[in-house]
C-alpha cells in the first residue's frame, strides 16, 4: 500500500465525513467507551465518485497482494460489507458472495448466499475493521463452507488496536486497509483540515486509546 494511496484514501475520509474528530464532545460506544473520533464508512455508498475511487484502490491493492486468477469469490459480511464486495466482484470481474451474521433461521439456513464450493478461495471485503472479531467470524462462516480465506480487505482500520491484527493473523488471516487512523491524522494535520488543539487531543487518543477517558476525565476534574 503506497503514501499516496493512503493519502488519497484519508481525505476522501474526511471529506465526506465518513471519519470525524469531537475531542471536546467525544462520541460514547456501546461498550461505553469514550472516543474522540468516529468512523462511519457507510456514509461513502452515497458519494458515486468517493466510492469509485475508493474502489479502484482497493482492487489495486487486491492485485498487489493476491493472485487474482486463484480468487472464486468475493465475499462481503453481513451488512456492512455487501455493497463493498458487490463493487469489487465487478472491478475484478469474479463471483460475489455475501455472509450472514448468523444461519437466517428458516428455508435451507444459509449463512452464506450465492454460490460456494469445497476448496475455492474467497476474499472477504469489508467497510473498517476495528479489533478484527467480526472478521474472524465471518472467516468462520467461509470456511464452515468448506472453503478457505487468508485475505480480508478493509476501507479502513483502526490501527491501534495491535492485538486485533495478531488475532486474524493467528487465524491465518492478512487484514489489509486503505487507511488506518494514523494516515487520517497525518492528513488533517498537514492539509490543515482541523486545528493543532484538535490534532493534539486525538493523538494523545491514538497513542493511548484505553487511557484517554481517564486522562480527560482527571483533567477535567
Amino acid at each position: 500500500m503506497s503514501d499516496d494511496m493512503a493519502r488519497t484514501a484519508a481525505r476522501i475520509l474526511i471529506e465526506t465525513e465518513s471519519v470525524l474528530f469531537r475531542p471536546d464532545d467525544p462520541f460514547t460506544f456501546t461498550s461505553g467507551r469514550l472516543s474522540p473520533v468516529y468512523v462511519d464508512c457507510r456514509r461513502l455508498i452515497s458519494f458515486v465518485d468517493a466510492r469509485r475511487t475508493l474502489m479502484s484502490l482497493m482492487a489495486e491493492q487486491i492485485k498487489q497482494a493476491v493472485d487474482i486468477s486463484t480468487v472464486s469469490a468475493v465475499a462481503g459480511g453481513e451488512t456492512a460489507g455487501i455493497p463493498f464486495a458487490a463493487w469489487i466482484a465487478d472491478l475484478l470481474d469474479v463471483p460475489m458472495i455475501y455472509i450472514r451474521k448468523k444461519p437466517k433461521g428458516f428455508g435451507r439456513n444459509a449463512r452464506i448466499e450465492g454460490i460456494v464450493n469445497e476448496g475455492d478461495h474467497i476474499l472477504l471485503i469489508e467497510d473498517l475493521a476495528t479489533d478484527g472479531g467480526s472478521k474472524i467470524s465471518f472467516v468462520d462462516g467461509i470456511r464452515d463452507a468448506g472453503a478457505e480465506c487468508a485475505h480480508t480487505f478493509v476501507v479502513f482500520h483502526y490501527g491501534i488496536f495491535p492485538e486485533g491484527i495478531q488475532g486474524l493473523k493467528k487465524a491465518g488471516v492478512t487484514l489489509h486497509g486503505l487507511a488506518t487512523w494514523w494516515d487520517v491524522l497525518k492528513c488533517a494535520e498537514e492539509e490543515n483540515y482541523f486545528d493543532s488543539s484538535t490534532i493534539e487531543k486525538v493523538a494523545a487518543f491514538l497513542h493511548a486509546p484505553d487511557d484517554w477517558a481517564p486522562a480527560r476525565s482527571n483533567a477535567s476534574g
